[in-house]
């Protein structure tokens, strides 16, 4: 056996390894929660808004709120799951991040304060998706790449 393919062998054990993690994997896992508890937080304040300041429409800012929580779980329930290393988690991770590029735009087009939220979405977003094509990240996941061999 040549000593790339030995290579290989090995860190494929070390990441398919119970108590193994690569970096990639909990990194991404990390951003999915930033991310998740971001919604969670802006659906709680846009709720608690609603009920102390009722000049608005009261419905359509509770019903923003809790959409804003709900669409906040799904990113958490892929942070966690990522976190343990399901192979399903990856998906709604992967969405997450997409999803998050057009409101990082439309928060960059914005002219106030909202551009740095942008930025940082933006990164975060783009951040999230390297992290979860990666390799490593896919073969701690178990998933297999195209063309790639079974052992």
């Amino acid at each position: 056996m040549s000593s790339a393919s030995s290579a290989d062998t090995s860190r494929t054990q070390q990441a398919t390894e119970p108590g193994t993690r690569p970096g990639r994997l909990t990194a991404a896992a990390a951003v999915a929660a930033v991310e998740g508890l971001a919604l969670v937080a802006g659906g709680l304040y846009l709720l608690v808004t609603s009920l102390v300041d009722r000049s608005g429409d009261l419905t359509s800012a509770l019903m923003g709120g809790v959409t804003l929580i709900a669409l906040g779980l799904i990113p958490l329930a892929a942070a966690r799951g990522l976190w343990l290393r399901r192979s399903w988690s990856r998906g709604p991770a992967v969405i997450t991040q997409i999803l998050a590029l057009p409101v990082a735009w439309q928060l960059l087009q914005a002219n106030s304060v909202m551009i740095p939220a942008g930025i940082a979405l933006a990164v975060l977003a783009v951040a999230g998706l390297v992290l979860l094509v990666s390799p490593a990240t896919t073969e701690a996941l178990g998933i297999k790449r195209p063309g790639q061999d079974t052992p």
